[in-house]
């Protein structure tokens, strides 16, 4: 089965709620976004056509997702907070573009990437750029199959030659699995506990080139969204480059008053555990 009724429309964008671990819910109200820009100075964001965004408010000490080494694996579709931060997750990996090194370097904007090595194996380096601005590297698979139509077999073979891989270029096992398309069933979570990310990672909104493609019709951000980016480049973006589709996602975040925040900041691993690498 495919993870919930909006599968079918979220996945045009990409490329559920799942038991096993602490996902909680927010509380009624909202905490505002401190009113003040990131450590990125002004011309910073000038240069790149941009206002400073927002600055997101310190990370919470208690953890608001708690995930644990046994047990089935979660599946994260939002973090529940009331701060007003939303978290920018990047997949895949084809679009290598120099250029949005440069920006994410000017602008100190956390992302997530959960990159599929068929696309990065061409260029490892280049994610290790992004990964030393302090960005986690997740896992996406090997090979971008639609996870649900895999036996479990194949559906191992995926995540645990996408973990080994990742884990020996980057030198850390992947905490976090995000299946293509968002399709997933019971041996997928099978397949992720096995290799050794702790929860799948869903997402509530994705970019289109100059917009945000919403999953409800009120088509609002709420605290805690987790929003499904691509790296891409003109030849997918009607001539646009990669840098202008990020520039006008962080000016819809800011007409809405939301900072950006580091999803992994949101997330305490297991305890006294570090994710393992695929044998």
């Amino acid at each position: 089965m495919l993870a919930g009724a909006g599968l079918a429309a979220l996945a045009l964008g990409g490329c559920d709620t799942g038991g096993g671990g602490t996902t909680g819910r927010a509380t009624a109200s909202v905490q505002p976004a401190a009113p003040h820009s990131t450590s990125a100075t002004a011309p910073s964001w000038h240069k790149w056509g941009l206002r400073p965004l927002l600055a997101a408010p310190p990370p919470p000490h208690d953890k608001p997702i708690k995930l644990f080494a046994t047990g089935t694996v979660p599946v994260i579709t939002r973090v529940p907070t009331s701060q007003k931060v939303v978290f920018i997750t990047i997949d895949d990996g084809l679009e290598k573009d120099p250029h949005f090194v440069e920006m994410m370097r000017d602008l100190k904007i956390p992302i997530t990437m959960f990159l599929m090595n068929d696309v990065i194996r061409s260029d490892y380096g280049y994610f290790r750029q992004l990964q030393a601005l302090g960005n986690h590297i997740q896992n996406h698979t090997l090979h971008h199959p639609v996870m649900s139509a895999l036996p479990l077999t194949r559906q191992r073979e995926e995540v645990c030659g996408d973990q080994k891989r990742l884990t020996k270029e980057y030198g850390t096992a992947p905490l976090l699995f995000r299946p293509p398309y968002g399709a997933y069933n019971h041996d997928t979570k099978t397949a992720v506990g096995a290799c050794g990310p702790r929860a799948i990672v869903w997402w509530r909104e994705f970019t289109q080139v100059n917009t945000i493609a919403y999953q409800l019709p009120d088509r609002k951000l709420r605290p805690g969204d987790i929003i499904l980016v691509h790296f891409r480049g003109p030849a997918q973006l009607k001539g646009d480059p990669m840098t202008r589709m990020f520039a006008n996602l962080l000016k819809r975040i800011q007409e809405q008053g939301f900072a950006v925040a580091r999803l992994e900041d949101y997330i305490q691993p297991p305890a006294g555990a570090t994710p393992r690498a695929a044998k």
